[in-house]
Order: C-alpha cells, then sequence, then structure tokens
C-alpha cells in the first residue's frame, strides 16, 4: 500500500511539473496542432522531400568522411597501396581521398554514396522549383518561401562544387582552373577577387582549406537554416494540393502528419538512402586514381563536370572568342557572358518571376491551389523553353566527346550546337504552348461530349457513332476548377491623351490571351467561384 502511494505521489510530481513548464513554454497546444497538420497527398509532393533525404544521407556520409579527409596542400610522395602511383608527388588532400578509397573500410561505398547523394540532392530542388513553377506553387502568399527555395538551390550548387573539388586530382583541378579563370574576367576588380579567394597565385596553398571550411561548415549551416525557414513557411502558409472534390482555396485535405503522413514519409527516407548506398556500391564515380593529382599543365581527357554545372562548360564552349579593350582594360566576353553574366540572369529570372507574374496579373488574392500546366499555356511553354536551352548547353559540354565518337569536325559540332542553342528553345516554346491549348480543347470536347466508352453504336439512320458518357465528378472538378486571368487593359480609356501602362498591357494580352473557354453551366459556374474564393473572402455554400 506504502508503494502504491509513493508511486501515485510520484506520478503527481510529475504532473505537476509537466503542467508548470506548459504553463511557461506551452508547446502542447502548438504541437497537437501541429502534429495533426494534414498534408496533401500526391506523388509530386514528395519531389520537395527527396531533396530532404538525400541531403540528410550526405550529411551522415559527409560527418563520416570529415573523420578521414586532410584538406592540406603539402605535397609529398605517395606510397599508399596503389602502386601506378607511387613516387608521384600528391598532396594530402588527394592522399587522404586516395586512403579512403583503398584503406578505411567501406571508405570507397561511403565516398562514392556521399557524391551520388549529392547529385540526386542537386537535382531534385531542380525539379522540385520545376514543378511549383509550372503549377504557379509560388503565388501570393508564397512569394517569400519561392525565393528561399531559389536561395537553397543556388547554396546547393555551391556546395557541390566545393565538395567536388576537394579532392585535389586532375578533374577537379582542372574545374577550379575554369572557375579562376571567370572570376578573372569580371572587370576591374577580377584580379583582386582571384587574389582573395586563392590567396595569391593560383592554384596556391589555401584554396582546398577554404574549400574545405566552406563545404562542411558555412554552406550546410545556411542550407540548414534555410531549409528549416522553408518548412516553417510550408507549415504556416498550408501545402498547395490539386482540385478535387472537396478541396477549395480555403482548406487543405490530405493526411495528417502523425501518425499517417510520418509513417509514409520515414519509408521514403530509407528507400532513398538504399537505392543511394546501392548506387554507391554498384556505380563507380569519381575515379580520382584513373585521373592522377591535378598539374597545372595537364587536364584530363573529355573532362566533364557534374551535370548541375554543365550548362556553365556549354555556354563556355559555344561562345565565339570575343574581346574589348576599354580605358586599359580587357574584357573577355567569351568568358565573361557564359561565365558570369548567364547565371546572374538566370538566377534574376528564378528570383523575379513570381513578382513579374503578379505584375502582369495585378493584385490577387491568395491561391492555394495548383495549376495544372495545360491552363497556363504561356508559362510552361516558357519554362519548356528554358529546359530545351538548357539541354543544348548541357550537349554543347560535351563537344568534344560528340566529335570524337561520331567522326565530326569540332567547328561543324560547335556551329550546329550554337544554331539549336536559338532554334530549339523556340520551337519548344510554340510546341508547348500549341500542345497546352490542345490539351484544353480536347477537355472543352469531354465536357461537352463526355468520354469515349470504346463500344460503337447503330444510329436510327443507320450510321454507326461512338457511345460517350459523362464524365465523374471528379475529372470534371479537376477541368473546371482553374485559374484564367484576364489580360490587363489599365489606363487605356479613350478620353485618356495619354495611355498608361502600355507595356504591361501588351505583355499581359501575350501571357494570357489564348486559352480555351470551357462550357459550363451559371450553376457550375457559381460553385467553381465559391471553390476558387480566397480564405479572406465570403463564398457561397459548398457542394
Amino acid at each position: 500500500m506504502s508503494e502504491q502511494r509513493r508511486s501515485s505521489r510520484r506520478a503527481g510530481r510529475g504532473g505537476r511539473l509537466v503542467r508548470a513548464l506548459d504553463q511557461r513554454l506551452p508547446v502542447s497546444a502548438a504541437g497537437k496542432e501541429f502534429l495533426r497538420k494534414s498534408f496533401p497527398d500526391h506523388w509530386s509532393f514528395l519531389l520537395g522531400e527527396l531533396a530532404l533525404y538525400s541531403l540528410l544521407v550526405l550529411v551522415l556520409t559527409g560527418v563520416w568522411l570529415t573523420f578521414f579527409f586532410r584538406p592540406g596542400m603539402a605535397e609529398r610522395p605517395y606510397s599508399g597501396p596503389y602502386p601506378p602511383l607511387h613516387g608521384t608527388m600528391t598532396t594530402e588532400a588527394y592522399a587522404s581521398v586516395l586512403r579512403i578509397s583503398f584503406e578505411v573500410r567501406g571508405g570507397l561505398l561511403t565516398r562514392q554514396t556521399h557524391h551520388w547523394a549529392a547529385l540526386v540532392f542537386v537535382g531534385a530542388i531542380g525539379v522540385h522549383l520545376l514543378r511549383i513553377f509550372f503549377t504557379g506553387a509560388f503565388r501570393r502568399p508564397r512569394e517569400v518561401n519561392w525565393t528561399v527555395g531559389v536561395t537553397l538551390f543556388l547554396f546547393s550548387l555551391l556546395e557541390g562544387f566545393c565538395g567536388y573539388s576537394l579532392p585535389d586530382d586532375l578533374l577537379s583541378g582542372t574545374g577550379l582552373r575554369t572557375a579562376q579563370g571567370i572570376v578573372l574576367s569580371i572587370p576591374v576588380v577580377g584580379t583582386y577577387l582571384s587574389f582573395f579567394v586563392f590567396g595569391g597565385q593560383f592554384p596556391g596553398h589555401a584554396i582546398i582549406p577554404r574549400l574545405y571550411v566552406t563545404h562542411v561548415l558555412l554552406v550546410p549551416g545556411l542550407l540548414l537554416a534555410l531549409l528549416g525557414v522553408h518548412l516553417t513557411y510550408v507549415v504556416v502558409h498550408k501545402h498547395t494540393q490539386w482540385p478535387l472534390p472537396g478541396r477549395t482555396n480555403r482548406n487543405a485535405v490530405g493526411k495528417p502528419l502523425v501518425p499517417q503522413y510520418a509513417a509514409k514519409s520515414a519509408g521514403l527516407f530509407f528507400a532513398v538512402a538504399g537505392v543511394l548506398v546501392a548506387m554507391g556500391a554498384l556505380f563507380q564515380i569519381n575515379p580520382i586514381w584513373s585521373f592522377g593529382p591535378y598539374r597545372a599543365d595537364h587536364v584530363s581527357l573529355d573532362s566533364q563536370p557534374d551535370w548541375y554545372v554543365g550548362y556553365l562548360e556549354g555556354a563556355l564552349r559555344l561562345i565565339p572568342g570575343w574581346e574589348t579593350n576599354v580605358a586599359g582594360h580587357t574584357i573577355v566576353w567569351d568568358v565573361l557572358l557564359p561565365g558570369v553574366l548567364l547565371p546572374a540572369l538566370l538566377f534574376a529570372v528564378l528570383y523575379g518571376f513570381p513578382f513579374f507574374e503578379r505584375w502582369l496579373t495585378g493584385p490577387l488574392p491568395e491561391r492555394h491551389l495548383c495549376d495544372r500546366p495545360r491552363n497556363q499555356p504561356t508559362r510552361t511553354a516558357l519554362g519548356a523553353a528554358a529546359v530545351a536551352a538548357y539541354g543544348v548547353l548541357l550537349t554543347a559540354g560535351g563537344q568534344d566527346v560528340l566529335a570524337y565518337r561520331f567522326g565530326l569536325p569540332m567547328d561543324f559540332v560547335t556551329r550546329w550546337l550554337r544554331a539549336l542553342l536559338f532554334v530549339v528553345p523556340l520551337l519548344t516554346y510554340h510546341a508547348t504552348k500549341r500542345a497546352c491549348l490542345g490539351l484544353q480543347a480536347s477537355d472543352r470536347q469531354r465536357l461537352s461530349d463526355g468520354e469515349a466508352t470504346g463500344e460503337v453504336r447503330r444510329t436510327a439512320g443507320g450510321g454507326y457513332e461512338e457511345a460517350h458518357t459523362l464524365l465523374s465528378r471528379e475529372r470534371a472538378y479537376r477541368i473546371l476548377v482553374r485559374e484564367v486571368p484576364r489580360p490587363r487593359a489599365e489606363g487605356t480609356e479613350v478620353w485618356r491623351w495619354f495611355r498608361r501602362h502600355r507595356l504591361r498591357n501588351a505583355l499581359s494580352r501575350w501571357y494570357f490571351a489564348r486559352s480555351v473557354e470551357m462550357p459550363a453551366t451559371p450553376w457550375q459556374r457559381h460553385r467553381v467561384a465559391a471553390v476558387r474564393a480566397a480564405p479572406d473572402e465570403v463564398p457561397g455554400r459548398e457542394s
């Protein structure tokens, strides 16, 4: 009896302690609300989680690799277990990576898994950004979160380049040499920036330790901080969702975070980790022993960077050799344009696109329903054209390999790729826009005539026709619930002497004018307006 009394007394103390803490740190209600947060379920939403779990694998494998990597540039003859390099002068960084690969148990597996995870991480962020772009998930109130995501993408590219350069082999050294040339091409300040980054003349003895600190401390800290901000905005603004029955612009229909979504997400993490480890075990990547240590007077054959900077390599190879002398300064356009201005333009467009579209549409309320890409043909066509241009530049990064494999002159391949850089995006833009309009017309026909059943019936007049059935409520809902902004026409009243906003009105007509009107009854239009009503609006009764 006394034992029960003591246990109940301890339980009472524990309860009082929990209540006291909750009164001072009210996390109970907030935690309960967060754990029941609804997350819509669709395969495209897993792209962000794929990037998150690739980052976790990167952190785990990267922490393990730091125990064995030595970021020094002091040279000494190699005497390790790889005979072809015996007696070769190697830096501490290069020798430590060889030690990880050949002497540390599980070292090669961990290093290759780390490299594959880096490629998947950057690729997942890129595809995730494309998903957000094509579905319009960057619109109000998510402009700031889009900016955070683009910054994450930028830092992931920097992190990948720093890690790619750490082994100090011939391939990564060639990449560093290219980066130094790009820095030098910046007018006036390029030389000073190069001396600041490399600690003197290239390559110096400071660049690998500096890249190491950047790779393991500075950029990962920024990535994790931005990731926390990004996920916080996702929770605060709630997740976007595809238009389906029961889903409106004012709710979020999905599985609660705990236990359903957390269990599925944990399964995805283990699947991603397993696939990355299998790739590290089965697919060789970056065999630095084949390239050898970096020497400034050598360059490896078929040297190609990782895919995420392949467009930069292709741009450097395609642009003609242009130079201009201004006030005693030489502007090297064939390096400045592709190496500095092209990436700057790319990220300027990424950062500014949500605000550009908002400028064309005017002030609109919050939007939480995803666009079907076909319903925004101009935006979809622009995105497809950008992807096509990237593909051409990525192909141009291997122009020497293409010329060798197909037995073609290098100049012939270069000229064709220069032409394709302008032709392919233009054709892709028009083909994608026509395809989107054609899919809209197909949706209109399915709403009007129904969906074909595959049965052929004989008519009363003796002819034959294919039987149709009405679309299901879910399919009709997906087609009808869409955002179709009208082109702006502000400041064009006939009584004005000077027409205002001409440029914005013209761009708005180009961006929004082409669309296929869907057949809908007045009741259906009323229901669609109620579904699309903003959270602060008062819609009609929902069905």
